[in-house]
């Protein structure tokens, strides 16, 4: 065996004993059997909302177990083709052979970044707030752009996307809007999008073709399930209620069935304008606004958790995490990771993946994220 494929086959070793330490694998072993001798008992689902979460938790663990077994076994079968080809001196088998372990090592990296998705809610489906910042139409536009590429990145992943309330912008764009996505691991995946995003470009809207730099947030917060109980006295929340915004025509409301929430403590706002009815819309806002404070309360245990100043990133509208420049050059930074793409056309078509990777390996790790490739 080359010295080359040897060095790749222990990489692979490794990185497979890795993932078992990542899963406690005896633990996890146990725990599985359990849970499938317990999904066979006729009284599991005499209490529905612990029978669903409780086979949601099989279902991970069945996932990450067969996956490692799947992977150890492809490992052994291509090294044993390996040998068999050196020996009978076949080398389209060693070729096709090496080429299968390269394939199996890089669907290994993708196995341990899911590994980075085991807090509290990452497994929950998500809310995503995008707001302009100061700068009128250059802002609003590139909010709706963030809009997009979140959208286009979603879709990616097969997650459905629902567009919870939207602001639209005096002549294009938006001022705000929030969006729920659906799908595993929504919220693990999106939660370190949070902060604020710079871009710089020639302004369409300029005349004399200047180069301007705008800002937009994204802010992201998990749906939360009727299990977590979070208590909110009647006396802290104004609600308001307004007309829902659209694009004109027969489709807008001409009811005041859009809500807006404030907490009054934290500062925190949400808004709901899906639904024609205002009694649908206050439901879902205050789902939304129990979620927001539930984010809340995981990033402070987060962060007083964290053991490395990294994962102690202060999140808000005064902290930029990103960088996209269209003009004079082509190139979207990660400010807190250093990870760089020289195709910003694509990022913004939704190819955000290796930035997301490589903050999320930053909040577990402390990794500087600079080894994870660019997308050029």
């Amino acid at each position: 065996m080359r010295a080359e494929t040897e060095n790749l086959v222990d990489e692979i070793k490794q990185a497979i004993s890795l993932l078992r330490r990542h899963l406690d694998w005896d633990e996890a072993v146990k725990r599985l059997e359990y849970l499938n001798s317990r999904a066979e008992e006729a009284d599991l689902w005499n209490d529905p909302q612990e029978a669903q979460k409780l086979m949601r938790e099989r279902q991970m663990l069945e996932e990450n177990i067969t996956g490692v077994r799947n992977l150890t076994q492809a490992l052994d079968d291509n090294v044993g083709l390996i040998e068999l080809g050196e020996e009978e001196g076949d080398a389209d088998v060693v070729s096709e052979a090496e080429s299968a372990l390269k394939g199996l090592n890089e669907e290994i990296a993708a196995r341990q970044v899911e590994t980075l998705l085991s807090g509290e809610a990452d497994g929950n489906d998500t809310y995503l707030e995008i707001h302009a910042g100061a700068g009128g139409t250059e802002s609003q536009d590139w909010a709706q752009m963030l809009l997009r590429m979140y959208t286009r990145w979603a879709e990616r992943r097969g997650m459905k996307v629902d567009v919870m309330e939207v602001h639209d912008g005096e002549e294009a764009g938006i001022k705000s809007a929030t969006l729920l996505i659906k799908g595993r691991n929504a919220y693990g995946w999106l939660k370190t999008e949070s902060g604020v995003h710079r871009l710089v470009r020639i302004s369409p809207y300029d005349s004399n073709a200047r180069r301007h730099t705008s800002f937009a947030s994204a802010w992201v917060y998990p749906v939360i399930d009727d299990t977590i109980e979070i208590d909110i006295p009647d006396s802290d929340v104004r609600i308001d209620t307004y007309r829902a915004s659209g694009a004109g025509g027969q489709h807008v409301n001409t009811t005041d069935s859009a809500v807006r929430i404030t907490h009054i403590p934290s500062g925190i706002v949400v808004q709901c304008q899906k639904e024609r009815s205002q009694h649908k819309n206050r439901a879902t806002a205050w789902d939304m606004l129990r979620a927001r404070l539930y984010e809340e309360e995981l990033k402070k245990r987060e962060d007083a958790a964290s053991a490395t100043e990294a994962s102690k990133t202060d999140i808000g509208w005064g902290h930029q995490i990103r960088s996209y420049v269209l003009q004079p050059y082509q190139l979207v930074k990660d400010l807190r990771t250093g990870v760089e793409s020289t195709s910003p056309q694509d990022v913004l078509d939704g190819k955000v993946d290796p930035f997301m990777e490589a903050a999320l390996s930053q909040r577990v790790h402390g990794s500087d994220g600079t080894d994870v490739e660019d997308l050029a």
